[in-house]
């Protein structure tokens, strides 16, 4: 039995709760993840508060193998997430270096205090590079934290995704005719004789071709096999539109 990596997506700050600004982060990470083999456990929102980032980042680290952050990193007032970072594991914020040196490469007379407070990370914080972008993703034990602006977010996470692969998905559907209320006993039976397969069930109401898709999806590709015999068994083949 393979078990798929798992991860949980944070997003942080006050603009995407009031509807400011919209969010597309983790709209972005969702795919890209599935496609590497990292089941995506949770996704939460929470505001710009330390204790919240804390206490989020904290539950989160301990029950998924990573935690992706977006949001809250940057020099204004408001931008809490490497304090939050640092207090869920206990450590103190401190200038890192190699990164203040950075700064002072890149902005010359202009790396005051406010652009090297980028600078500074949670103590024994790991930093993540990679050829493709000049600023490493920072990294706490299994939490990465990126930026929230959505261009800067994809082009970092392109560039050190392939540390996150892990055995595909193997992914079925079936789409049927039949209605969901009378495929609901025997996609309930189903799951509970296939724990490894996560069975999924969504009806559309717009699409004259079929009734339900029926989705399978695990790590283990025998896995999802078995269910799918299973599956086409249990529907009407007079119903059945096609498998995919």
């Amino acid at each position: 039995m393979m078990t798929a990596k798992t991860a949980a997506i944070i997003v942080i700050g006050n603009e995407i709760l009031s509807g400011k600004i919209p969010e597309r982060n983790a709209g972005y990470l969702l795919p890209e993840l599935h496609k590497l083999g990292v089941a995506v456990r949770r996704m939460i929102v929470i505001p710009d508060e330390v204790e919240e980032i804390s206490r989020a980042v904290r539950e989160c680290a301990s029950q998924f193998d990573y935690v992706f952050t977006s949001g809250g990193v940057g020099p204004t007032h408001d931008d809490l997430t490497v304090a939050g970072v640092g207090r869920a594991f206990n450590r103190p914020v401190v200038r890192n270096e190699a990164l203040a040196a950075l700064i002072r490469e890149l902005f010359g007379r202009q790396a005051d205090e406010a652009r090297l407070r980028l600078a500074d990370v949670p103590e024994g914080a790991h930093l993540v590079a990679s050829e493709g972008i000049r600023w490493p993703v920072l990294a706490v034990e299994n939490v990465y934290i990126f930026p929230g602006v959505p261009e800067i977010l994809r082009s970092k996470f392109d560039a050190i995704r392939e540390r996150f692969r892990s055995a595909p998905f193997r992914n079925a559907s079936v789409l049927t005719q039949e209605d969901e209320f009378d495929l609901a006993p025997g996609l309930r039976h189903l799951a509970e004789a296939n724990p490894e397969v996560e069975v999924g069930s969504y009806p559309t109401f717009a699409c004259e071709e079929y009734r339900v898709r029926i989705t399978l999806q695990s790590g283990t590709p025998t896995a999802v096999d078995a269910a799918l015999a299973q599956l086409l068994k249990m529907l009407d083949p007079q119903r059945l539109v096609r498998v995919e």
